[in-house]
């Protein structure tokens, strides 16, 4: 490769690493610090369980970039799994009795899953005005899921409904002060994870530190 092709691609990347490089540096821990503590409650639907009520808990802990600030959070919610769920295991349970009479019936009432979800989230603030403000958030949870139920109580189902899912979240919300440091807060929040999708919107008040 002769010196003018060197020198050509040389000043084609230039712009490109410069770019990036400023792009790198609006990122910062400075800004980092407890900046907010909030609460939440709303209503969950999900793939396999019932609608419920969930609660979480926000703590704002500043800002890594202009714009960008990072949430700590925590979720929780309980529901039992939804009756087609429940059928189709009944059904799976039929097929290996063995009765010549068939006169059988199979009732495993109702079974529980809870999701205890531990989250950090990166929320992009777009300005709305001086008192509100808009965010679009990503994010990645854990969640702690625990099965219960009278009719797999102590058995393998049980063992197989608690596990450690790992997930990825998308918000979209607003936030609008009501006095000095407190905002009303609220988002439509979905998550993904590998045994359980769900969508949540909830309502709440976040405590700002001056």
């Amino acid at each position: 490769m002769n010196a003018g092709i060197r020198l050509a691609i040389a000043l084609l990347a230039t712009p490109n690493l410069l770019a990036a490089q400023g792009f790198l540096e609006q990122f910062s821990y400075e800004g980092l610090r407890l900046s907010g503590v909030g609460i939440e409650l709303g209503g969950i639907v999900s793939d396999r369980l019932t609608s419920e009520l969930s609660g979480a808990v926000r703590i704002d802990y500043g800002s890594i970039a202009p714009r960008v600030r990072v949430l700590i959070g925590a979720s929780y919610f309980k529901g039992d799994f939804d009756s087609t769920q429940v059928d189709e295991f009944e059904n799976n349970l039929a097929r290996i009795v063995d009765d010549p009479t068939n006169d059988f019936t199979i009732d495993v009432g109702s079974v529980s899953w809870s999701d205890l979800a531990i989250e950090l989230d990166l929320q992009y603030v777009i300005g709305i005005g001086a008192k509100a403000a808009g965010f679009v958030g990503v994010g990645l949870a854990a969640h702690v899921m625990n099965g219960s139920g009278e009719s797999i109580s102590d058995t393998f189902v049980e063992d197989a409904l608690d596990r450690v899912d790992l997930g990825l979240n998308l918000s979209l919300g607003t936030h609008v002060q009501l006095v000095p440091s407190v905002y009303l807060t609220m988002d439509v929040r979905g998550s993904l994870a590998t045994e359980l999708r769900s969508a949540a919107a909830r309502a709440g008040l976040m405590y700002r530190i001056p």
